[in-house]
């Protein structure tokens, strides 16, 4: 859950930085919702990936349709499992501080399409998403 820290407005060419080139957040869930209602979710709601949310409403992960829809196809499938009990991003996610050029590097380090953006305390200001 800690954040990408590195210093504000590096040079990257564009002097963006992660806050500038950020979608909005889009559906936050807890991090107590079961697997098969976060899929719900996240298929109603026509995206890619949901944030999710701990218990104070910090973010505390990220995760995707291929990632729920692989747990409920495994043997080790329950229809209680929380999205706390998977495996799925749990960072460090990206500071609104970062400059764009290594916020874009970090994503494709870790090969993540996608990675919250949060202010200091934690809480998700939106998502940065690799372009297609």
């Amino acid at each position: 859950m800690t954040p990408v820290r590195t210093q504000p407005r590096q040079p990257d060419g564009t002097g963006l930085t992660a806050l500038d080139a950020m979608a909005p957040p889009g559906p936050q869930v807890g991090d107590d919702m079961v697997v098969d209602i976060a899929l719900s979710v996240l298929i109603s709601a026509r995206v890619e990936h949901l944030l999710v949310q701990d218990e104070d409403g910090r973010c505390s992960g990220l995760v995707t349709r291929d990632q729920l829809t692989a747990h409920r196809g495994g043997s080790w499938y329950c229809e209680q499992t929380r999205l706390r009990d998977i495996v799925h991003d749990r960072g460090p996610f990206t500071s609104s501080a970062t400059s764009l050029g290594s916020a874009d590097g970090a994503l494709r380090d870790r090969m993540l399409g996608a990675s919250p953006v949060v202010d200091e305390n934690g809480y998700a200001l939106g998502v940065l998403a690799l372009a297609r």
